[in-house]
This record gives structure tokens, sequence and C-alpha cells, in this order.
């Protein structure tokens, strides 16, 4: 995949595997994860010598909210560092990591309940190159992003995610980047470093989510305002949320074993609880 006609000739038809490529939803917590050696980059980079090479990597970020659906669909993304406040070594970083304007192309013609966008100005953020950079360092395999449609609930990323499961079946491994519980405003910054540390309500809620994950029930999941007050106080902003729906849509009920790891409290109010479906 060293050049531009390799890469695009790859992405022309991506043909259907024997076996399914796992889905995840990875908490990706603090920029700084991303040139760290913490016990979260670290799993993630065992989680990349546990599962199949992807064809291809796509990520819903929580960091790109938008009005409609978009996916990039550029050569070469940019690394974007949307984030302020962190040491220059964090603005320093880029990864190199090419596109994929075909596969862009062919998911977006597999989204039949909206008119998804082909972007060519977003680029790769945060939530997406601080993960995969541990997961792949050699910048080889094309990444893509798909947008948050802000305008919309969870059950139409539900429905939209299902859309996508072929790509399971073509080697794409779709991921979901956000936090199941986050809540910077009630984080206790003077506690980042106490292992573990929870509000109690976050430890109440965390432990409720991945109870809901295990036994299947999405449409609680969705409808999460019902959980009560310590899931609003996890969710003040859909946005590191609703990555989670989009894992959701894409399990094969049949199929898809159930693993939850970096299940790990931060600061109080925040959680690295992730899932991998397959």
């Amino acid at each position: 995949m060293t050049t531009l006609s390799s890469f695009r000739e790859f992405a022309s038809s991506l043909p259907e595997q024997d076996h399914l490529m796992p889905v995840m939803f990875v908490g990706h917590g603090s920029p700084m994860n991303g040139i760290e050696d913490t016990e979260f980059s670290r799993r993630w980079k065992q989680m990349a010598k546990e599962i199949p090479v992807p064809k291809a990597v796509l990520v819903v970020s929580a960091h790109w909210f938008t009005r409609g659906t978009k996916i990039t669909a550029m050569d070469f993304p940019e690394t974007i560092h949307d984030f302020g406040g962190f040491p220059q070594a964090l603005f320093d970083v880029q990864y190199p990591a090419p596109g994929n304007p075909a596969l862009a192309k062919e998911t977006a013609s597999l989204i039949h309940s909206a008119n998804v966008e082909l972007d060519h100005d977003w680029g790769l953020d945060h939530g997406t190159w601080t993960i995969v950079r541990h997961m792949y360092p050699e910048a080889t395999i094309p990444v893509l992003q798909l947008s948050i449609d802000y305008t919309k609930a969870p059950q139409y990323h539900y429905e939209l995610a299902k859309e996508l499961y072929v790509l399971r079946k073509k080697g794409v491994l779709i991921m979901g980047s956000g936090n199941m519980v986050h809540n910077l405003r009630l984080a206790a910054w003077d506690r980042i470093n106490d292992p573990e540390y929870a509000y109690d309500w976050t430890a109440t809620i965390n432990d409720k989510f991945k109870t809901l994950i295990k036994a299947g029930d999405h449409k609680a999941l969705m409808n999460y305002p019902a959980l009560g007050k310590e899931a609003m106080l996890a969710i003040p902003t859909p946005d590191h949320y609703l990555p989670l729906i989009y894992i959701l849509g894409l399990k094969d009920d049949r199929n898809d074993g159930i693993s939850i790891f970096n299940d790990k409290a931060l600061a109080g109010s925040l959680t690295m609880t992730s899932v991998k479906f397959g």
C-alpha cells in the first residue's frame, strides 16, 4: 500500500471473507493516551495482535459531530490536533495513514437512510489517531471516519449502523470511539492519578451499561434517559456515547461473543470501559 495507485486498486473491490471482522467501542480518554505508554494504550496494541489484520479501519469518533452524515473521502487525511493545553509533543504527532476514496464512496452507497456526503476537509481527529497509531503504528492501513449527525436520535444511528454490516464481511474494522461515562464538568482532576477513582453514580451506571450490553438490551441503551439520574450525569451530552450505539447496531446476535476491556474509571466521572463484539 505504498503508492496511490496501489491502494486505489485495492479499494475498488473488497471481496467478502469467510469470517466477520470484530467491531469495537473504545473508550479513548485523554489525548495523552496517544503518545503515552499507559495500560489503555498497551491494551490497544495487544488488541491489534488478537484480531485479524483489517483491510481498512472505519471510525465513528465522538469528535466529529455534524449536521448530516459525512465520511472522509480524501487520499491522505490530515492528522487533526483538536485539543488545547497539552504538551507540544502531542501536537507534533502525525499519523500518515492513507484514506480510501473508493471505500468511502462504497460505504456511502450502503447507507440508504441518509444522504452521506463525501468529505474532503476533516481528516483523522484525536478520537481516531490516538487509538489507531498504537494498533497499527506503520500507518499503512487505510483509515476513514464517519461523522455523527447531531440532529438525530439514538435509534437513527442504530439503524444506520446496521446498513454498514456488510463491511464486516469485507475485512473492515469498524470502531466507535468515545467514553460511556464522560462528564468533564464534574471530573475530580486532583484525583486523576488515583487508581480507578469513581463517584458512586459512575460505578453504578457503568455496571448498568455493562449488564445491558451483555444482555443485548439495546433498546434500553438507546433510551438512556430512562435509566435514571446516573445516566444523565454520565451522558450530559450525547457525543461520547453515540459511538457505542453504532457498535451495538453492528452486532451479530447469532455469532458475536462479547468481551469487555479497559474497564477502569478515571477522575471520578469518566470511564475507559470498552467492548468488543466478535
